[in-house]
């Protein structure tokens, strides 16, 4: 079986640079603090907690004066103003992508423009974001969101994107917009990162028998690569590890494309191509 890998895959800018903050913070402090996963695959989590990581839900559970990670995600401006009073360090492994995606939306709200993010509105970057604007703000899915309406009322909006959102999906509301509110002012905040892999595995998908992905079942941009080869009209596996393979699925199959997530870990890829080798 011919294994075609992806060009590029794996660990994006953002999420390599927040780990290899988080890596120096360990060795330096030995115990970090992380409110949420500082980045969503969780067999990398395991081993950051490992090595002295702590992961909490919220900052009442941090020890005043322990060091604080900021994870590639972001966290709202107000939240960061309170860790910084408590805790004894804060290490900002926000993605610079995300930090753009932030800045937009401070200066949009700035100017009086009510912002639109397309985007998961669960989604921790999107909670971040979020904190960043004092007016409306309003968080869609896509163009078909009813909640769309509502904007009909604004003489203007600014609408950015979810960093790891589909093009199509970002355009598609921008566009939709633009029939809806008089002056829209657009701002794709969609990493680069993300668009390479998104391309990468659409080119992929047609060159071999099925894809397979592996990536955190919780993270937005490994989805987003699954959905993307699908709709190439693709078969798709998505595993978190390498234990999930399924030799069902790979068997008949001359070829086959590997992706992964912008927070796959480069020795989880590399477990993977090691068992498909053994084949």
């Amino acid at each position: 079986m011919k294994v075609l890998t992806a060009n590029p895959t794996g660990l994006c800018f953002g999420v390599r640079r927040a780990i290899e903050a988080l890596e120096r913070a360990l060795e330096e402090r030995g115990r970090v603090y992380s409110i949420g996963s500082p980045i969503h695959n969780p067999q990398e989590v395991e081993r950051l907690e490992a090595r002295g990581l702590v992961v909490v839900d919220d900052l009442d559970e941090v020890p005043p004066g322990a060091p604080l990670f900021v994870r590639a995600h972001g966290i709202a401006p107000t939240l960061l103003d309170e860790a910084l009073r408590k805790c004894g360090e804060v290490i900002d492994g926000t993605c610079p992508f995300v930090r753009k995606a932030q800045e937009r939306a401070r200066d949009l709200s700035a100017e009086g423009y009510p912002v639109v993010i397309v985007g998961d509105g669960e989604h921790p970057e999107v909670r971040g974001i979020l904190g960043f604007v004092k007016g409306f703000a309003l968080v869609v899915p896509g163009d078909h969101d009813p909640s769309l309406s509502r904007l009909s009322r604004f003489a203007k909006v600014g609408v950015l994107s979810q960093t790891t959102q589909k093009m199509e999906v970002f355009s598609s509301v921008a566009k939709a917009l633009v029939g809806i509110v008089p002056e829209v002012r657009v701002y794709n905040t969609i990493c680069s990162a993300t668009l390479e892999r998104q391309r990468a595995v659409c080119e992929l998908a047609s060159m071999v028998d099925g894809i397979l992905v592996i990536g955190g079942r919780n993270s937005a941009n490994t989805r987003k690569l699954v959905q993307i080869a699908q709709e190439a009209g693709a078969s798709v596996l998505w595993i978190e590890h390498p234990d999930e393979l399924d030799l069902g699925w790979l068997r008949g199959r001359g070829s086959i494309g590997l992706a992964a997530g912008g927070s796959t870990p480069d020795w989880l890829i590399r477990e993977l191509i090691e068992r498909l080798e053994k084949l």
